[in-house]
């Protein structure tokens, strides 16, 4: 089996199915936002976007980012990936500061940013392909097309999909390089209601199939309490964390479990919305 398929156990959720005298096995990093702080340079002056962020999500965790359009969710997924340094503060996977970019971290953007050129096989094989292992890792990349649901669609073009099969196109390539942290940055935000909460439990399901660590940027208050283990609420920009919500109850959720309810109301509050329920 080339992708692994172990579940995350971490402590804040009930013991996940396991092999048959297989003990608890998680495939996710450890990550540790320490002290972090970033301002963009515009027009001669710094722009201030995160404030002092700090946190950890345990191997195998999902964690929610929640918070204000343009707060710095997305600049915080962008430090997480490597993409660029933050100004202050540090950032570690297992106990390792991250220097630049790795394919064990991994972003799904909105937009499913298919190469419109390549068949789905295609888009979902770049990794390999960057990293000269496609032959090896032919195996891997239908496994992970099966996993989430396009084998049939393997030779398809990107204009031949739905919004959400093209998200999962966009899945199967981020799932090819076996990620250990995956972040999402608002994968779910265009597509239809019907879709979104299809591609909501498919999410859940790969999440708990592989094991990864997850870091999920939304601005639907409903989609962190049904995904995550924590939601971390930010700020208006410059952001800082001013809550951390864990999240107990076991999944599968339901809306409109007590629980749930109240913790939305919390957030809600929390954002200075409450009057809108």
């Amino acid at each position: 089996m080339l992708l692994r398929r172990h579940p995350a156990v971490p402590a804040a959720r009930p013991p996940a199915l396991l092999a048959e005298g297989a003990g608890p096995v998680v495939n996710g990093a450890r990550l540790e936002v320490r002290g972090v702080s970033h301002a963009f340079a515009l027009e001669k002056r710094a722009l201030p976007v995160l404030e002092d962020i700090d946190f950890t999500a345990e191997p195998g965790e999902f964690v929610a980012l929640l918070g204000p359009s343009g707060c710095g969710k997305s600049t915080l997924l962008r430090l997480v990936a490597g993409l660029e340094p933050p100004t202050e503060g540090r950032l570690l996977v297992d106990g390792r500061e991250i220097t630049g970019t790795d394919p064990s971290r991994t972003i799904m953007f909105q937009d499913p940013t298919l190469f419109p050129w390549r068949t789905v096989r295609g888009n979902a094989q770049i990794g390999p392909e960057a990293r000269g292992t496609l032959r090896a890792d032919a195996g891997r990349i239908d496994d992970a097309l099966s996993l989430v649901g396009l084998s049939a669609f393997a030779e398809a073009l990107p204009h031949q999909l739905s919004g959400g099969m093209a998200q999962r196109a966009s899945l199967a390539r981020a799932l090819v390089n076996q990620p250990r942290v995956l972040m999402l940055d608002e994968p779910l935000g265009k597509l239809d209601s019907l879709t979104r909460l299809a591609m909501q439990r498919e999410l859940v399901a790969l999440w708990e199939r592989e094991g990864f660590t997850a870091l999920l940027v939304t601005h639907d208050v409903e989609e962190a309490l049904l995904l995550a283990d924590r939601v971390l609420v930010l700020s208006d920009r410059p952001a800082r964390i001013r809550a951390d919500i864990r999240v107990e109850q076991q999944r599968p959720r339901r809306r409109d479990h007590p629980g749930l309810v109240a913790r939305r109301e919390e957030i809600l509050g929390l954002l200075g919305l409450a009057e809108a329920t």
